[in-house]
């Protein structure tokens, strides 16, 4: 889990002593993804290990825009968004940490008690004036050295160029780590291996402070000497080299609001052979011996995707919880392996884990009204789209196709009934071997 270090001498130093560890992230969105589930976990091993934790919301940074990894400028947001979207993270954040300590909890003993520190940069640099800015940081950062970095000289060298204002972004960031290694202790800054220039702009800047304003003091490489450190995630890519949930894309989200706890578990689901053994070592707390042995069943049965499985429950209960992790494992089971014959039967508290899985928005839910009941069955499948049409269902039906509950319809005249909903609640509508909808009994 480690691509760069600033320095050799950092694992001497956190398993010498505990220090404190932040990590930042800019409020571009409502939601984090899972994008960002490598350092929000590095954080979480720092964590669970004795460290003190420091998770930076961007509220000010946010607000310029970080140039790494973009070929083009971004789009500033209104500050009001700005301020939506970092409250929104900001209750993220403390949800996976509360969820991420309740899963741990389950695996292992040896863990802190305390929640970790959330901090907004925007309390500080609201106070910071241009010209304060400029006196500090500015006077003691190179342009040299920011010119020397790759998220600049690409844009240097992009059709686009670069503004001004995300040039300075690397000071923005040299200056948020240094304020927190002044006020708080911090002396590591994590990031993705995007961050990497921006991470070297905050140790630099807090050696020459430091050597500014204590001159008879040399910086060294010996451990407890140097006061500033930091350290890279490799960014996680599928083997094809496409960034780690946004094929095509389409984020795959934390916010279950935004990318519902089913189609989360599904993601996982469906990740390549390749990619398993290195997501389960980044993306979980398993130990080696345990992923080692789950890829090695894997690999003597690689079609009931079993090392896939296990990777999507345990990101799912990690970021969601042990319940919703239940309820999409229950989900998929009921919609993709219907020889499975699995029945929820009259169990409410499965079927509220199922529903809330899915959620009540997913396109394959569909509100049935006690006045549908009595319909025949192939025309409610025509009407709600699982089929194309009245005729093909009814064709469907006599070839054998059409499913209730996972049970093959053989009345033509099959009409839609109460008793077809299992606690009164659901019907499962199956066409085929795929494709599926979840009916839902509500009174109006």
């Amino acid at each position: 889990m480690v691509a760069q270090l600033t320095s050799q001498n950092l694992q001497e130093v956190v398993e010498k002593r505990k220090i404190a560890v932040y990590a930042g992230v800019d409020p571009s969105a409502a939601s984090l993804h899972v994008g960002n589930l490598a350092v929000l976990i590095t954080l979480l091993h720092f964590h669970l290990n004795g460290h003190k934790v420091i998770s930076l919301i961007g509220g000010a940074t946010g607000q310029v825009g970080d140039p790494g990894g973009r070929t083009t400028e971004r789009d500033l947001m209104a500050q009001e968004l700005v301020r939506t979207n970092t409250e929104s993270i900001t209750r993220q954040v403390e949800n996976f940490f509360a969820s991420a300590r309740e899963y741990a909890a389950r695996r292992r003993k040896d863990q802190e008690s305390s929640p970790p520190t959330i901090l907004n940069n925007a309390s500080w640099h609201s106070q910071l004036s241009f010209l304060s800015f400029l006196r500090f940081p500015g006077k003691l950062v190179r342009v040299n050295s920011l010119l020397s970095r790759e998220s600049i000289k690409a844009r240097l060298d992009s059709t686009q160029g670069i503004s001004f204002a995300e040039f300075t972004y690397q000071l923005l960031q040299a200056y948020d780590f240094w304020i927190l290694h002044k006020e708080h202790d911090v002396s590591l800054q994590i990031g993705g291996s995007d961050q990497w220039g921006n991470i070297v702009s905050g140790v630099e800047l807090i050696r020459r402070e430091k050597a500014l304003s204590s001159p008879q003091v040399e910086t060294s490489d010996t451990p407890d000497q140097d006061s500033a450190y930091g350290l890279t995630i490799p960014l996680l890519t599928t083997s094809s080299g496409e960034k780690f949930g946004k094929s095509a894309g389409n984020a795959i989200w934390l916010d279950s609001k935004m990318t519902s706890i089913f189609d989360f578990y599904q993601f996982f689901v469906r990740v390549a052979d390749a990619d398993v053994p290195l997501y389960l070592q980044s993306l979980t707390l398993l130990s080696v011996e345990e992923i080692e042995s789950i890829c090695k069943e894997h690999a003597l049965h690689p079609e009931k995707r079993i090392a896939q499985r296990k990777l999507a429950a345990e990101v799912t209960e990690l970021i969601h919880g042990d319940s919703a992790a239940k309820g999409a494992q229950m989900a998929s089971t009921i919609l993709f392996e219907p020889t499975s014959h699995t029945a929820l039967g009259d169990d409410l508290t499965q079927i509220s884990l199922l529903l809330g899985a899915i959620g009540e928005n997913h396109p394959r839910v569909r509100k049935i009204a006690s006045e549908q009941l009595g319909a025949p069955l192939t025309k409610i499948a025509s009407s709600l789209g699982l089929v194309a049409s009245h005729g093909k269902a009814r064709a469907l039906l006599q070839a054998g196709g059409l499913y209730l509950n996972n049970v093959r319809v053989t009345q033509l005249d099959k009409q839609l009934e109460a008793s077809d909903f299992m606690g009164n609640k659901i019907a499962i509508l199956r066409a085929g071997k795929e494709e599926h909808l979840i009916l839902e009994l509500v009174s109006r």
